[in-house]
């Protein structure tokens, strides 16, 4: 006989608990089923370990940068114990993750370890440790991620990484080939090159971080070189070898074929939905061609009563659009008319320097048809980035050249990541170039770069000629 559930919510990483805790503040009884660990990739094995390795990565290297500021240290007492990085980065993840059971427990979330699949379009089964139950259900939103995708001619073993397996090293390796420049490929690689390891990335386009305006990526690769990364574009890896404790990549760029060794190499080209293992077929789910499952802008997959949400649906696979899309699935299941609007989603790398973008780019604009007026302003001029030794990189700011009105931004250098989030409040209002000018920004910080940009993109600009 079948348990009774009234919204089961499936995957506990960002998009799974938010919705699980938005539809209980709605007043809906919740149970959350997950087969790993709360927090979903995110924060066990993505987003939150590698931000955490990156972090720890900029400390080491900053050491060396300290001297042109006159702190004077022996570079022989500045050593790395990557042991200790890894209990702090396993820290971190900890803190993080109770902090999520404990809301889940708040809001009285019922939680079950376990593997979930469908058997009907209101049935599933959980398979775990001591069996299997079966459970009958009047809602179900998916979030089930996704995972590191693998490469026939280069499957994963102890010395092909994925993304997961690389933040779990115990050891600094002196050698890391990376295939995919994305900004996976980007971040990890960076933030090892920084540890000391020797890195070389194979990209098969014709430019790392594809999909990133040419101008962000170009200060990206400068600090590549600064850090002695060899990037090969237009590289496509055709097989490996293991022997001993090393891996030989064959690859071919620029028409000839190359062998590159190296301790390790990690696999970053892509991330796979995890429909597969949900049973949709039993449901009668319906997924496209790249196996995402259709939904409309209210997250409602073909069957009303069911929600997609997250990796599995189409768009980026973003930590941040899952959880917003969560919410409106939650929202719209408690009878509230939410849906899902993503003008001003922001994407963000956290590469050295990091590059974040928002709404509407000026080439999209022009494509478009909309006539804009743009702003800049460089780090460089930024009175707070000079004192903090962070000087690269630039603010864009764009707008509707007729209302004025702020659509989209661009932005590289130290702390893009924290910056975008202005501008994104600017568009999601509504407010215009001179809304962001008259806003007083405090001095010296680097977010008075913004209400530069706007400035300037009005012909008013204080510190730029």
């Amino acid at each position: 006989m079948a348990l009774e559930l009234d919204v089961v919510v499936i995957g506990a990483g960002p998009g799974g608990y938010t919705a699980a805790i938005r539809a209980a503040q709605l007043g809906k009884k919740v149970t959350v089923i997950e087969k790993e660990n709360l927090g979903g990739v995110c924060l066990n094995v993505g987003c939150i370990p590698s931000k955490a390795l990156i972090s720890a990565a900029e400390a080491y290297q900053n050491v060396s940068r300290y001297q042109e500021m006159g702190i004077e240290i022996d570079a022989d007492h500045v050593k790395l114990n990557y042991a200790k990085v890894q209990k702090w980065k396993r820290s971190v993840i900890d803190r993080l993750t109770g902090g999520v059971s404990s809301l889940l427990k708040g809001h009285q979330i019922e939680f079950i370890q376990g593997e979930a699949r469908f058997v009907s379009k209101n049935e599933i089964v959980v398979t775990h440790a001591n069996g299997s139950d079966h459970y009958h259900f009047q809602h179900c939103i998916l979030a089930a991620g996704s995972r590191p995708m693998e490469l026939p001619d280069l499957p994963f073993s102890q010395r092909v990484l994925s993304s997961t397996a690389a933040l779990n090293l115990e050891e600094v390796p002196k050698r890391l080939a990376v295939v995919g420049g994305g900004y996976i490929g980007i971040e990890l690689g960076q933030a090892f090159a920084k540890f000391g390891t020797k890195v070389t990335i194979l990209e098969g386009g014709a430019s790392i971080l594809p999909g990133f305006d040419k101008r962000l990526v170009s200060t990206v690769n400068r600090n590549l070189k600064k850090a002695n990364v060899d990037v090969y574009t237009k590289a496509f890896a055709k097989h490996c070898s293991e022997k001993n404790h090393e891996v030989t990549v064959t690859f071919e760029a620029a028409g000839e074929e190359k062998q590159l060794t190296a301790d390790y190499v990690l696999v970053t080209v892509g991330r796979k939905p995890n429909t597969d293992q949900l049973g949709l077929e039993a449901a009668g789910i319906q997924v496209n061609d790249k196996k995402l499952i259709a939904v409309d802008r209210q997250c409602r997959t073909n069957v009303s009563h069911i929600y997609a949400i997250g990796d599995i649906v189409p768009g980026p696979a973003l930590a941040h659009k899952a959880s917003y899309e969560g919410k409106a699935a939650a929202e719209v299941i408690a009878g509230r008319g939410s849906v899902v609007d993503y003008r001003c989603i922001p994407a963000v790398v956290f590469s050295d320097p990091e590059i974040a973008v928002v709404g509407v780019l000026e080439k999209e604009a022009n494509d478009q048809g909309i006539e804009t007026r743009v702003g800049k302003f460089s780090y460089a001029a930024n009175g707070r980035a000079l004192s903090l030794h962070t000087a690269e990189g630039s603010v864009t700011l764009i707008a509707d050249k007729k209302e004025g009105v702020v659509i989209g931004a661009q932005i590289v250098g130290p702390e893009a990541s924290n910056l975008i989030a202005e501008v994104g409040l600017a568009i999601e209002m509504g407010a215009t170039l001179e809304d962001v000018a008259l806003t007083i920004h405090a001095h010296p910080t680097l977010g008075e770069m913004i209400m530069e940009a706007a400035e300037n993109a009005l012909g008013l600009g204080i510190h730029s000629m």
